[in-house]
Order: structure tokens, then sequence, then C-alpha cells
């Protein structure tokens, strides 16, 4: 069932979802939260069927937002849906002139009483999240610092002002990564020497990867720029060769460690409704992406040298010591073998001296 509501308010909104409700034949609400979605006119129906399809999991009322502030008149224009496939319930808002610079004045009575509030901006969310008008109703607030305009985004800024509830998906896309890289070093305790992360060019995610690896590590980082899609490949250098996770086509993966066969390990790239669910799934917060946002700080103020892995630091011991033999055996190689003389040859030689000696005199 499609509602549309023009020139509403938020009372007229609230009404039609119950209207709505109780003629679809469902009139409890079996939602276990809210989640707003913050998006331009461009991008709103994607973003609403990714929430959509993760209210599949997990169902909510669903909240998009276009905001369009100007010089025109104030108005708020509405579709209600429910039903037709939708796990909950979906509203989609329009804000126009000095309405949509106050969009919490629509958002806040939509909300369901009692329940957690999730704040997305599928197209890469402010600078401070928590600063936000809606971001302040959020109990989770969701940004994609890879589908942000800015060249780059300001870590700094987003670690100075961070506040629990805070993510990212270019954090949630490091998931499956980060769980494999631990896993690892739990089958395999080693000591680590270094790390290098690969991924196309200025893909944030590869920025986060290598801040965790530093901060959770205390080894050198070093990040490489590869022709992507999104991280390529992990390496942890280690004495007896390297524990790498490589995936060169975004789909089938390469695990590696030392003395074992390789192994194919499913690391597809995720979808945006995926990554959706895994916000949703937790809602407490998350202190292991705050220290990497604080390491994320620290890296950007260290000398492009300190960020690189030294060659000894890749080499492993079996490496170090073929190459000590190598060179041992070359040296002996290079130098020069003394001749032999046989001790009969010694005493004919010191006759013929003699004899020498003694026509002179």
């Amino acid at each position: 069932m499609i509602i549309d509501l023009t020139d509403s308010t938020s009372s007229e909104i609230a009404s039609a979802l119950l209207k709505a409700r109780r003629n679809a034949g469902s009139p409890a609400m079996g939602m276990v939260g809210t989640i707003v979605v913050v998006v331009d006119e461009s991008s709103h129906h994607d973003a609403m069927k990714a929430a959509n399809e993760a209210g599949r999991e997990h169902p909510s009322r669903v909240l998009v937002a276009i905001l369009r502030p100007g010089r025109g008149a104030s108005g708020l224009d509405a579709e209600v849906r429910v039903g037709e496939g939708i796990p909950g319930e979906a509203v989609l808002l329009r804000l126009h002139g000095e309405l949509a610079k106050v969009p919490e004045s629509v958002v806040t009575p939509l909300l369901l009483p009692d329940s957690p509030v999730i704040v997305w901006w599928p197209g890469g969310g402010p600078r401070v999240p928590a600063e936000d008008p809606l971001g302040r109703l959020g109990r989770r607030r969701v940004t994609d610092a890879a589908a942000t305009r800015r060249a780059s985004v300001d870590y700094t800024a987003r670690a100075e002002g961070y506040a629990p509830g805070d993510t990212d998906f270019a954090w949630t896309r490091l998931t499956p990564w980060r769980a494999l890289m631990a896993a690892a070093l739990d089958q395999y305790p080693t000591k680590v020497t270094g790390a290098e992360v690969t991924a196309a060019r200025g893909n944030p995610s590869a920025d986060l990867m290598s801040a965790w690896l530093q901060s959770r590590l205390k080894v050198p980082v070093e990040q490489r720029n590869s022709r992507g899609p999104g991280v390529t490949a992990v390496r942890l250098f280690t004495p007896s060769g390297p524990i790498a996770l490589t995936r060169p086509d975004g789909a089938v993966a390469t695990f590696s460690v030392p003395g074992q066969p390789d192994r194919p390990v499913a690391l597809k790239r995720r979808t945006t409704s995926e990554l959706l669910s895994e916000e949703l799934r937790r809602l407490d917060p998350d202190d292991v992406y705050a220290k990497t946002l604080a390491c994320m700080v620290e890296r950007d103020a260290l000398p492009a040298d300190a960020k690189k892995v030294a060659e000894t630091a890749r080499k492993s011991t079996a490496a170090k010591v073929t190459a000590a033999g190598k060179k041992v055996v070359a040296t002996k190689k290079a130098a020069p073998a003394k001749k032999k003389v046989a001790p009969a040859k010694k005493i004919a030689a010191k006759k013929v001296a003699g004899g020498k000696k003694a026509a002179k005199r």
C-alpha cells in the first residue's frame, strides 16, 4: 500500500501509518527500531531498497529524508509504504525550504517509541556525525567514507569528534578481513615484524586496515596501490615467512600460511544491505573503531619512511640463513687455492739451489 501526502505534517504521516497498518491486517507493530536515511533525490531509491532488504532480518520503520534547502516556501511531502514486500514500514520525506534546515522537527515525532534509532548517510555523511541535527537522534550513526564527494575524509575531525555509536561502512567492509587475520595469528602464533596492505588508490578501508594492524601489532605497516577492486591483499611478515590473504578479483581470496598449503576462502565484496544488516546486529559502542581512528591520526603525522617496512623485516629466517650460506660458499670459491708441493720436489729444489750457491763460490 502506498499513500501520497502533499504539504503534510508529522501528525498526518503518523495517522497514515496507523491507517495503513490496520488496512494491512497488522495493527501491532512488530518492529525493532527506526532507520533514518539521509539522502539526496538521485540516490534515495537505492538507499530505500537497501534499508528494506536489511529490514528482512531486522524489521524496522524506515524514514528516508530528502533535504531540499532553499529560498522557496517551506513544505513537507510524504509517501507512506506498507506491505508490498516491505518487512516493516517505509516513509519517504521531502523537506523543502526552511524546514529542510530543521529535519529533526519532522523526524522526531515519527520515531518508534522505546526502540533504538539508527541514522545512516549513504552519500558520505558529516565530518562529525554526533553534532548533526539528525545524528543526535541516533544510537548508532553510520557513514560511508567511500561514497564521500571529498577527495579524502577528514579522519582527524572524525577522531576528535568521535562519540559512542559512530561507525563507517569503510570499517564494516573490513570485518571478514580482520577476522581471518586474527584467526591466522591464533592458529599460528608467531612474532610479526611488519605488515603490508594493498588496495586501490584512495580506498578508505585500506587506511583503516593499516591503522588497525599498527594499533594491535605495534609494527610498521606499509600501504601499496593496486588496480583493485577495494582491498586486494594483506600480508603479515614473520620470521617463518609471510601470512597472506590475497583477493585480486573481489570474490575469492587465497589464504597463505608458512609451511601450509594455500587455501581458497570465500571473500566476496558485500552489498550495501549486508553491511547495514551487520550494523543493525550490534548497537553498542565500537571501541576498536575509536582506537583505530586515533591511530589513523597518529599515522598521518608520521613521516613517509616510518610507514615503510624494512627489507630485513620482510625476509624470513629461512631466507636469511640461505642467503648467509650462499655468501659463505661464494667467499670460499673466491679465495685463491694454495698449490701443494710434493716432498720429493722440495728436496730436489733445495739440492739445485745448494749446487748453484757452491758454483758461485
